[in-house]
């Protein structure tokens, strides 16, 4: 069988892009729309909903409950309801999701507590209450699953997030695979944030084998598999409080693969990027003799063009109120933008929505985390499309965030290639500010193998929430964008074609 001179991963990338030639509209079978939840028939349930009403209580166990509750329902739960002309009811969750079809399911694993007896847990964003449906103690199942990564050693409880394929994939065929990652990246953006309100902290594992995983779960490995394990720290127990560790580990670079047919590339990446499941496997402080902390940005940012127009972006940080209250309130009410007014932003405005997204340690202060767990966001860069902002030119900029300016790298007003790039969206047209986030996908699955391909995802997702939160907190609309014609960006941009486009963010004043 011959070589192939692109990765799995990156063969994915080239098969699953829109073209205006090629792309036509499918029609759904609505007979087969797939049920957004997973229930479970057996099992003891916790139940959380009294928990949301209830007033802070100085008994320990009550308060516990609280923070549970309200870390649960701030990350996935179930936030507005609405009913469809015919009817039939559809349900919104906290983190938001292409489609409204929520691939993501969320499980607890607890070591034992006062709370949460030893086991698995699944939470059910219905009822908001978790399900004990499984009474053994399997924590050293996970530490073995997770490679014996350090977080682990110390907490009591890990947040395990999942997705079913076929919700997704249902609607969006194999491209599906982009946006199960990023939906699962809106959710760790939200448990990042919800954590912090809660006095926890998140611990990301992207490293594990992912068989052993799903057979921890008890998941069906044709139809759902784990993305990221969160080894969930008390900040309230001195004893759980850990330094960083690595986040992401490697798997295989494939590059020898068969034709595959339409249908079946998401499953065959899927499988391609998992790491094998090893007998007796190697702790992570074996595998990375000096695991001081996860990657961070570069020193220096990657692009500099010569001559180019710089602005300088740095500004003051955005109030999420006292003792994080807005931003609890910011994560509940958050809801997609439809149509934008197609009226300017302020400078100021834009300098604060990517001073949230970018510069963590400006929140230190109002009890955020100054470094906040990716995967790794070395990989991920930021170009911006300014089509309406007061005080900067209209044209293409590239953000850098070590030294937090703009940086223009094509000038003219793009209104019109915008609405044609995101698949004749109004959105695109009428936004004042569309953020395109990308990857240069060869140099990340050289290190990462073809794994990279989630993480670059599932980082995009994550910051692309916390963009939604701080549009919402200003008063402006947002929205994400994970169709698009996806050469045609870095061809009308001037972004450099080595850059692949992860994931895009309108953001305007909502009509």
């Amino acid at each position: 069988m011959p070589d192939h001179p692109l990765s799995i991963a990156q063969h994915y990338h080239e098969r699953t892009k829109y073209h205006a030639q090629t792309l036509t509209n499918r029609e759904l079978d609505w007979s087969k729309q797939p049920h957004p939840f997973k229930e479970y028939r057996i099992g003891a349930v916790y139940d959380l909903k009294p928990y949301l009403v209830k007033e802070p209580s100085a008994i320990d166990k009550e308060l516990e409950w609280q923070r549970l509750s309200r870390l649960f329902f701030c990350s996935y739960g179930l936030t507005v309801k609405m009913v469809t002309m015919s009817g039939d009811p559809v349900y919104l969750r906290a983190a938001p999701s292409a489609g409204g079809l929520y691939p993501a399911e969320v499980y607890l694993i607890s070591r034992g507590t006062p709370l949460l007896p030893a086991g698995l847990y699944s939470y059910q964003p219905q009822t908001h209450s978790l399900l004990h449906f499984w009474d053994s103690d399997i924590w050293s199942a996970l530490q073995s699953a997770c490679f014996w990564h350090p977080s682990l050693d110390a907490t009591q409880l890990a947040v395990v997030t999942t997705v079913i394929f076929y919700r997704s994939a249902w609607r969006y065929q194999d491209r599906a695979y982009r946006r199960v990652a990023l939906d699962t990246g809106h959710l760790l953006g939200n448990f990042e944030l919800a954590s912090a309100i809660n006095d926890y902290r998140p611990h990301l594992i992207g490293g594990f084998m992912d068989e052993a995983m799903n057979r921890l779960l008890y998941l069906d490995s044709d139809q759902e598999g784990v993305m990221s394990v969160l080894a969930l720290a008390d900040l309230l127990d001195v004893q759980q409080n850990l330094p960083l560790m690595p986040t992401a580990l490697a798997s295989k670079t494939q590059r020898d693969y068969p034709q595959i047919p339409e249908g079946q590339l998401l499953a065959y990446l899927h499988q391609a990027s998992s790491i094998p499941e090893i007998p007796d496997p190697p702790a992570l402080k074996e595998m990375i003799p000096d695991p001081v902390q996860q990657p961070d940005l570069p020193l220096t940012d990657k692009y500099n063009f010569p001559f180019c127009l710089k602005v300088a972006m740095e500004t003051t940080a955005i109030d999420w109120g006292e003792h994080l209250s807005d931003l609890e309130t910011t994560i509940l009410k958050r809801r997609s933008t439809r149509a934008y007014s197609g009226a300017d932003l302020t400078l100021e405005e834009l300098k604060r929505l990517l001073n949230f997204t970018y510069q963590p340690q400006s929140y230190i202060d109002q009890g955020l985390d100054r470094q906040p767990d990716y995967f790794d966001l070395g990989m991920i860069e930021t170009f911006i499309a300014v089509s309406g902002v007061e005080g900067l030119e209209e044209g293409c900029y590239y953000y850098a965030p070590r030294a937090q300016e703009l940086r223009q790298i094509r000038f003219k007003n793009f209104r019109s290639e915008l609405h044609r790039l995101c698949l004749g969206q109004n959105l695109g047209r009428d936004a004042a500010v569309v953020l395109f986030h990308t990857a240069d996908l060869a140099a990340a699955v050289e290190h990462y193998g073809d794994r990279a391909y989630r993480y670059l995802h599932m980082d995009a997702g994550h910051l692309g929430q916390r963009l939604n939160l701080a549009a919402i907190q200003l008063g402006l609309g947002v929205s994400g964008i994970a169709g698009f014609f996806d050469d045609e960006v870095n061809e009308v941009l001037g972004i450099p074609t080595d850059e692949a486009v992860v994931y895009i963010t309108t953001l305007g004043r909502p009509r």
